[in-house]
């Protein structure tokens, strides 16, 4: 179940200044990267991994559904082929990553394939007690502008509300959790959740919660107003800083571990490559929030 929660008030402003976590990360880690994706939308290839974690995500929200007594893992397996169908029928083009020469070539078939994806619902059920939860919200699209017009959007994967009205906020990785001394950076993006949600609800969010199925770990966070305001002035100042590479037209990469897994490094000067023209000058309008941020890549 999809649902919406965003802030009425009206934006006077013609543009559209709006960032997701997605793409703030993108311009922390690499402006150029922000650059490639967001000013000239270079398409990306997809990868097996990022595909399970759609699917993965598809099953975590339909589970719950299901009346409580029936939320098993037999059930979230069952899911997982109709999941993967829906994926497909979106997408016709992530068939080619099961064909010769495809991005899964290192995957056998489609039930190896298939067969990840149950093992990492296997992890969540060792986490958490589905029977026992009723979210208050599944694939919540937040959408708020700030004090100074910046508009924050995103999808939350899960909202639970206590009876006592706190908030918790869940979102699920497919990946592995941080290593020691990097739980900060994968926060951010739940920082950036809970700030909306603070500025919609007027409520900050009790706990924001990571859970990695990729190894079987939780991150969490209780963050309070000091928390939240220094993430928006972060958000404030990230924004200034594109405007200003919109405006100069100076995206420089940032040559880290992160290009391995970069599908733009043949055009990056880092690497020898030479990037695209931009294209004419326009607003610097950011695409809306990703439905699902999956982690692929470990920091």
């Amino acid at each position: 179940m999809t649902e919406s929660v965003v802030d009425p008030t009206p934006q006077t402003d013609e543009r559209v200044r709006a960032l997701s976590p997605s793409r703030a990360s993108d311009f922390m880690n690499c402006p150029l990267l922000y650059r490639f994706r967001v000013v000239d939308k270079l398409p990306q290839a997809p990868s097996p991994a990022a595909t399970r974690g759609t699917v993965v995500h598809t099953v975590l929200e339909r589970l719950f559904d299901l009346p409580a007594t029936e939320r098993t893992l037999a059930a979230a397996a069952g899911l997982v082929d109709a999941a993967w169908q829906q994926t497909l029928a979106d997408d016709p083009e992530l068939a080619a990553l099961f064909t010769e020469g495809g991005a899964g070539a290192d995957v056998a078939d489609v039930a190896d394939w298939i067969g990840g994806a149950e093992d990492l619902l296997a992890t969540y059920f060792e986490l958490e007690n589905p029977t026992r939860l009723e979210p208050a919200e599944r694939e919540l699209h937040v959408e708020v502008p700030l004090a100074s017009g910046l508009v924050l959007r995103g999808y939350v994967d899960r909202l639970d509300q206590a009876a006592d009205g706190a908030l918790r906020v869940v979102d699920y990785k497919t990946g592995r959790a941080p290593r020691d001394g990097f739980e900060q950076r994968a926060l951010f993006q739940m920082r950036f959740y809970a700030l909306a949600l603070w500025r919609i609800r007027g409520v900050i969010p009790r706990r924001l919660q990571l859970l990695y199925l990729g190894s079987g770990e939780t991150v969490t966070l209780d963050p309070d107003e000091a928390d939240l305001l220094a993430m928006e002035r972060t958000l404030e100042a990230l924004w200034t800083a594109i405007e200003r590479a919109h405006e100069t037209g100076d995206w420089r990469p940032n040559r880290s571990k992160l290009c391995d897994w970069c599908d733009h490094r043949a055009l990056c000067p880092a690497w020898g490559g030479t990037p695209p023209p931009l294209p004419a000058q326009g607003d610097p309008a950011v695409a809306a929030g990703d439905a699902t941020d999956v982690a692929e890549v470990e920091f």
